[in-house]
Protein backbone atom coordinates (compact mmCIF):
# COMPACT_ATOMS: atom_id res chain seq x y z
CA UNK A 1 0.00 0.00 0.00
CA UNK A 2 2.94 1.98 1.32
CA UNK A 3 4.13 2.19 -2.45
CA UNK A 4 1.55 2.65 -3.91
CA UNK A 5 0.74 5.46 -2.47
CA UNK A 6 4.39 6.61 -3.13
CA UNK A 7 3.95 5.90 -6.95
CA UNK A 8 0.67 8.30 -6.92
CA UNK A 9 2.53 10.85 -5.30
CA UNK A 10 5.22 11.25 -7.63
CA UNK A 11 2.88 11.16 -10.48
CA UNK A 12 0.28 13.80 -8.60
CA UNK A 13 3.57 15.55 -8.48
CA UNK A 14 5.12 15.55 -11.71
CA UNK A 15 1.38 15.83 -13.37
CA UNK A 16 1.89 19.46 -11.27
CA UNK A 17 5.34 19.98 -12.90
CA UNK A 18 4.28 19.41 -16.43
CA UNK A 19 1.41 21.64 -16.39
CA UNK A 20 3.31 24.40 -14.25
CA UNK A 21 6.03 24.16 -17.67
CA UNK A 22 3.34 24.15 -19.88
CA UNK A 23 1.57 27.35 -18.50
CA UNK A 24 5.19 29.39 -18.09
CA UNK A 25 6.38 28.04 -21.13
CA UNK A 26 9.26 31.00 -20.78
CA UNK A 27 10.26 28.80 -17.88
CA UNK A 28 12.04 26.50 -20.17
CA UNK A 29 15.45 27.40 -20.86
CA UNK A 30 16.08 28.57 -16.82
CA UNK A 31 15.39 24.79 -16.02
CA UNK A 32 17.33 23.14 -18.65
CA UNK A 33 19.67 25.43 -17.49
CA UNK A 34 19.39 24.43 -13.85
CA UNK A 35 19.56 20.49 -14.99
CA UNK A 36 22.76 21.16 -17.11
CA UNK A 37 24.33 23.17 -14.35
CA UNK A 38 23.73 19.95 -11.97
CA UNK A 39 24.99 17.90 -13.66
CA UNK A 40 28.29 19.24 -14.56
CA UNK A 41 28.60 20.24 -10.97
CA UNK A 42 28.27 15.98 -10.47
CA UNK A 43 30.73 15.20 -13.25
CA UNK A 44 33.16 17.56 -11.66
CA UNK A 45 32.38 16.46 -7.93
CA UNK A 46 33.09 12.49 -8.73
CA UNK A 47 36.14 13.90 -10.77
CA UNK A 48 37.53 16.02 -7.91
CA UNK A 49 37.01 13.06 -5.55
CA UNK A 50 38.87 10.73 -7.20
CA UNK A 51 41.59 12.96 -7.52
CA UNK A 52 41.88 13.94 -4.23
CA UNK A 53 41.76 10.38 -3.10
CA UNK A 54 44.48 9.41 -5.54
CA UNK A 55 46.20 12.58 -4.21
CA UNK A 56 45.99 11.31 -0.60
CA UNK A 57 47.27 7.12 -1.50
CA UNK A 58 50.06 8.73 -3.59
CA UNK A 59 51.03 11.22 -0.35
CA UNK A 60 50.87 8.28 2.09
CA UNK A 61 52.95 5.81 -0.19
CA UNK A 62 55.62 8.78 -0.42
CA UNK A 63 55.71 9.13 3.79
CA UNK A 64 56.45 5.42 3.84
CA UNK A 65 59.39 5.69 1.12
CA UNK A 66 60.51 8.93 3.13
CA UNK A 67 60.27 7.10 6.71
CA UNK A 68 62.17 3.44 5.09
CA UNK A 69 64.72 5.99 3.86
CA UNK A 70 65.16 7.44 7.43
CA UNK A 71 65.67 3.95 9.19
CA UNK A 72 67.87 2.83 6.61
CA UNK A 73 69.83 6.29 7.18
CA UNK A 74 70.49 4.90 10.87
CA UNK A 75 72.12 1.51 10.34
CA UNK A 76 75.37 3.18 9.63
CA UNK A 77 75.17 4.89 13.11
CA UNK A 78 74.08 1.55 14.47
CA UNK A 79 76.57 -0.18 13.45
CA UNK A 80 78.97 2.17 14.95
CA UNK A 81 77.90 2.03 17.91
CA UNK A 82 77.98 -1.72 18.29
CA UNK A 83 81.40 -2.19 16.21
CA UNK A 84 83.56 -1.59 19.38
CA UNK A 85 81.38 -4.17 20.95
CA UNK A 86 80.77 -6.94 18.79
CA UNK A 87 84.02 -7.46 17.49
CA UNK A 88 83.32 -11.06 17.05
CA UNK A 89 79.91 -10.68 15.54
CA UNK A 90 81.01 -10.50 12.00
CA UNK A 91 78.29 -12.36 10.40
CA UNK A 92 75.30 -10.68 11.75
CA UNK A 93 77.10 -6.84 10.86
CA UNK A 94 77.53 -8.25 7.32
CA UNK A 95 73.67 -9.36 6.99
CA UNK A 96 72.79 -5.82 8.43
CA UNK A 97 74.36 -4.35 5.96
CA UNK A 98 73.64 -6.31 3.35
CA UNK A 99 70.07 -5.78 4.08
CA UNK A 100 70.50 -1.86 4.41
CA UNK A 101 71.93 -2.45 0.71
CA UNK A 102 69.03 -4.12 -0.16
CA UNK A 103 66.80 -1.30 0.98
CA UNK A 104 68.81 1.32 -0.80
CA UNK A 105 68.88 -0.06 -3.90
CA UNK A 106 64.84 -1.50 -4.05
CA UNK A 107 62.20 -0.20 -6.80
CA UNK A 108 58.82 0.47 -5.52
CA UNK A 109 57.08 0.79 -2.12
CA UNK A 110 55.59 -2.56 -1.39
CA UNK A 111 59.99 -4.00 -2.72
CA UNK A 112 61.24 -1.41 -0.04
CA UNK A 113 58.94 -3.36 2.55
CA UNK A 114 60.21 -6.60 1.60
CA UNK A 115 63.73 -5.30 1.80
CA UNK A 116 63.05 -3.70 5.03
CA UNK A 117 61.24 -6.87 6.46
CA UNK A 118 64.89 -8.34 6.10
CA UNK A 119 66.44 -5.74 7.34
CA UNK A 120 64.34 -6.36 10.80
CA UNK A 121 64.95 -9.60 10.90
CA UNK A 122 68.84 -8.48 11.04
CA UNK A 123 68.00 -5.78 13.49
CA UNK A 124 66.08 -8.40 15.86
CA UNK A 125 69.19 -10.97 16.01
CA UNK A 126 71.96 -7.88 16.79
CA UNK A 127 69.51 -6.60 19.48
CA UNK A 128 69.64 -10.45 20.72
CA UNK A 129 73.02 -10.50 20.68
CA UNK A 130 73.24 -7.06 22.60
CA UNK A 131 71.66 -8.59 25.46
CA UNK A 132 74.99 -10.43 26.01
CA UNK A 133 76.97 -7.30 26.22
CA UNK A 134 76.01 -5.37 29.15
CA UNK A 135 78.16 -2.43 28.22
CA UNK A 136 76.64 -1.87 24.85
CA UNK A 137 73.09 -2.16 26.67
CA UNK A 138 74.05 0.49 28.92
CA UNK A 139 75.40 2.72 26.05
CA UNK A 140 72.59 6.13 25.27
CA UNK A 141 73.54 6.16 21.80
CA UNK A 142 72.51 2.21 21.03
CA UNK A 143 69.56 3.52 23.16
CA UNK A 144 68.38 6.46 21.41
CA UNK A 145 69.31 4.67 17.94
CA UNK A 146 66.23 1.72 19.01
CA UNK A 147 64.27 4.71 20.32
CA UNK A 148 64.47 6.33 16.54
CA UNK A 149 63.89 3.36 15.01
CA UNK A 150 60.78 2.68 17.31
CA UNK A 151 59.27 5.92 16.12
CA UNK A 152 60.05 5.26 12.63
CA UNK A 153 57.87 2.06 12.56
CA UNK A 154 55.23 3.87 14.11
CA UNK A 155 55.21 6.42 11.59
CA UNK A 156 55.21 3.66 8.64
CA UNK A 157 52.07 1.80 10.76
CA UNK A 158 50.81 4.99 10.64
CA UNK A 159 51.11 5.73 6.66
CA UNK A 160 49.92 2.28 5.84
CA UNK A 161 47.15 2.44 7.49
CA UNK A 162 46.29 5.81 6.15
CA UNK A 163 47.20 4.55 2.91
CA UNK A 164 44.79 1.52 2.61
CA UNK A 165 42.10 3.81 4.16
CA UNK A 166 42.43 5.62 0.95
CA UNK A 167 42.31 2.64 -0.95
CA UNK A 168 39.23 1.50 0.84
CA UNK A 169 37.25 5.08 -0.01
CA UNK A 170 38.75 4.99 -3.64
CA UNK A 171 37.23 1.60 -4.41
CA UNK A 172 34.27 1.73 -2.63
CA UNK A 173 33.23 4.45 -4.72
CA UNK A 174 34.89 2.67 -7.87
CA UNK A 175 32.51 -0.28 -7.25
CA UNK A 176 29.42 1.49 -6.21
CA UNK A 177 26.58 2.94 -8.77
CA UNK A 178 27.10 6.15 -9.95
CA UNK A 179 31.14 5.99 -9.15
CA UNK A 180 31.70 3.09 -11.15
CA UNK A 181 30.17 4.85 -13.88
CA UNK A 182 32.43 8.08 -13.53
CA UNK A 183 35.79 6.10 -12.85
CA UNK A 184 35.32 4.34 -16.22
CA UNK A 185 34.79 7.11 -17.68
CA UNK A 186 37.59 8.91 -16.54
CA UNK A 187 40.13 6.32 -16.59
CA UNK A 188 40.40 5.70 -12.86
CA UNK A 189 40.68 2.28 -12.02
CA UNK A 190 40.89 -0.42 -8.90
CA UNK A 191 43.72 0.32 -6.42
CA UNK A 192 45.45 -2.63 -4.61
CA UNK A 193 45.98 -2.56 -0.29
CA UNK A 194 49.65 -2.63 0.34
CA UNK A 195 50.32 -5.69 2.46
CA UNK A 196 53.36 -5.88 5.04
CA UNK A 197 54.03 -8.82 6.80
CA UNK A 198 53.15 -7.92 10.49
CA UNK A 199 56.96 -8.37 11.39
CA UNK A 200 58.24 -5.49 9.22
CA UNK A 201 55.90 -3.54 11.38
CA UNK A 202 57.46 -4.53 14.71
CA UNK A 203 60.69 -3.14 16.11
CA UNK A 204 62.08 -5.57 18.12
CA UNK A 205 61.94 -4.28 22.13
CA UNK A 206 65.19 -3.88 23.68
CA UNK A 207 65.36 -4.30 27.78
CA UNK A 208 67.50 -2.38 29.25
Amino acid sequence: RSSTFILCAIQIHSSNIYKLILSHPNMIPWIIIGIVTITIIIFFSYYNNFVRLSHQIDNSLAQISVQLKKRSDLIPNLLSAVKGYMKHEKKIIKEITDARKALVGAKGVEDKMKAGNQLQSALKSIFAIAEGYPDLKANTNFLQLQQELSAIEDKVAYARQYYNDGIMSYNVMTNMVPGKWFAALYGFKKREYLKIPEVAKAIPKIEF
